[in-house]
């Protein structure tokens, strides 16, 4: 098995192409109408952990939107950094454009991981299966979404005690 597994620059680039506009979209939705933005598909997991589990008054949900439009907005500010460094040939030989597709990639999956947790707890299946949106495809997410199913199945005891791919007996 190789130890190197980063993705290349032509991928990330590609990654990028698709984020930036998806999640821009989003948080522009968010920014402009803070409530109807959060309640659409991609986020409806936060909207139903935030408005059933937390019963946050409307003010403070309001805020959870606005601060799920900024960790959006910071990963579209990171993968946007990553294509100006892949612009300069130096940069892109160096290496140097590894850090700003990595800290987006990592914020971007556990906003995806979370959204998914989310969804479990709130007990909404139709989040947790419906078709695959810019939150849901990173990498990580699967995994996610199999841990959270295998919670949230435990606890009605319609699942074994042992957890997804556990090792050992």
């Amino acid at each position: 098995m190789s130890g190197n597994r980063r993705i290349s620059t032509f991928n990330g680039a590609l990654l990028a192409a698709y984020f930036i506009p998806a999640w821009t979209i989003m948080a522009f939705k968010i920014v402009t109408s803070p409530i109807h933005g959060l309640y659409e598909r991609p986020n409806i997991s936060l909207a139903l952990f935030v408005s059933d589990r937390l019963q946050l008054s409307g003010v403070a949900t309001v805020r959870v939107a606005w601060l799920l439009a900024l960790g959006r907005m910071t990963v579209v500010a990171f993968l946007a950094v990553f294509l100006v460094f892949i612009a300069r040939a130096s940069t892109r030989r160096s290496g140097g454009c590894e850090e700003a597709l990595g800290m987006a990639l990592l914020i971007g999956s556990v906003m995806s991981f979370a959204g998914v947790l989310m969804a479990a707890q709130a007990g909404e299946t139709s989040a947790l299966l419906r078709s695959p949106t810019p939150g849901r495809s990173a990498a990580g997410t699967l995994a996610g979404w199999r841990w959270a199913l295998w919670w949230r199945w435990r606890s009605r005891g319609y699942w074994p005690r042992k957890p997804p791919y556990a090792s050992g007996d």
